[in-house]
């Protein structure tokens, strides 16, 4: 099983599958409906998030033979041929790889030539930040004059790295991240439907460890699919994605919690030995403390700080919050800060974090 093959199987063909960009979606569909869609538009936000999903059911739906309300029909022949990538008429460039301006200058010639099949010519542009000055120059003309048979889709992670007059001739959606809950539905469905079995804690901390990307989230599902075949519990995926789940991080929270910094430095050289991710135990950690943080702020920040806690984990952090000495809890979160920008300057990976621990300790002790 690769490792993008879930996310495949699952990618949404219409625009009622797309979930946590409603706000994009409706507009999408009244703009085909109303025929008010736009020549050119700006998909920006994290990765993962549905960006080149939903600009490819927009090809769909703007050359559909007998769209529904402004969705595609995904039954007739110019559906199926954009759907299984046999129109030519939408086209996609990853600027990543094809940034220059040949790519565009091509792109700018094909551009003149009327459809092929499709009614319209939809040209999605992947990374798109990432394109040359030259070729941002070269796309500024056809945005400026674009042939009436043209739509473009400029998709990006970085939308403040893109010119301002790219920025100013495109109708701009900014896509949010999914939250845990909405992840965690998603691969619910999926289990089901690969006829697997699954704690909820095991899902849920896939869905947390995405950090709100979808596409992630089944990419790793994919991979502990293919781990066990096995009933999928949270040791199992900790095991098959090096992660460290909220158990194992509140655990190691209440060792650091005893003030032996001695046996913090064992725990943490434990946990690499067998097998977790020192880079993703870094993130889990950081996450845990800042929730502790907040909550010794206000304890009614429950949802801003930690909403992906159960009540009883909740609980333990509430009472590990009580043992916590005026302000350091943030003296924690610097050194964790720190020991983020380490981590791309040393080989050793335990490193970064036996150092935070250290610097912890000094201001604690």
């Amino acid at each position: 099983m690769s490792g993008g093959m879930l996310y495949r199987k699952y990618r949404p063909g219409d625009f009622s599958e797309v979930i946590g960009q409603e706000h994009v979606v409706q507009t999408l569909k009244n703009a085909v409906a109303k025929g008010m869609v736009a020549h050119a538009y700006l998909f920006a936000g994290p990765r993962g998030t549905g960006k080149t999903t939903l600009a490819r059911i927009l090809a769909k739906a703007v050359n559909c033979e007998k769209p529904k309300q402004g969705a595609p029909c995904n039954e007739c022949e110019r559906c199926k041929a954009v759907a299984s990538g046999r129109a030519m008429d939408v086209v996609e460039i990853d600027a990543a790889s094809n940034r220059g301006i040949d790519e565009i200058r091509e792109l700018r010639d094909g551009i003149r030539q009327v459809p092929s099949f499709l009614p319209y010519k939809v040209y999605i542009i992947d990374e798109a930040h990432q394109l040359t000055k030259e070729a941002f120059n070269a796309l500024l003309k056809m945005l400026e004059e674009p042939p009436a048979h043209a739509i473009f889709v400029l998709a990006t992670t970085v939308a403040d790295k893109m010119p301002a007059t790219i920025l100013s001739r495109v109708q701009r959606f900014d896509f949010k991240k999914l939250s845990a809950e909405q992840i965690l539905q998603k691969l619910t469905r999926i289990t089901k439907e690969e006829k697997r079995t699954a704690d909820e804690a095991a899902l849920r901390m896939v869905a947390h460890a995405a950090e709100g990307g979808l596409r992630d989230a089944e990419s790793m599902l994919t991979q502990v699919f293919s781990f066990t075949h096995e009933k999928l519990t949270p040791a199992v995926v900790e095991q098959a994605l090096g992660i460290v789940g909220v158990a194992r991080t509140a655990a190691f929270v209440d060792t650091l919690l005893e003030r032996d910094m001695a046996r913090v430095i064992v725990v943490l050289n434990e946990m690499y030995r067998m097998g977790a991710s020192m880079e993703e135990f870094l993130k889990s950690l950081t996450n845990y403390a800042r929730a502790m943080m907040l909550l010794r702020l206000d304890a009614t920040l429950r949802q801003a700080a930690a909403p992906e806690l159960t009540d009883e984990q909740f609980s333990v952090m509430v009472a590990q919050c009580k043992k916590l000495k005026d302000g350091e809890a943030e003296s924690l979160m610097a050194a964790l800060i720190e020991a983020h920008d380490m981590t791309k300057k040393t080989s050793i990976a335990t490193l970064p974090l036996e150092l935070a621990i250290l610097k912890y300790f000094q201001g604690v002790v």
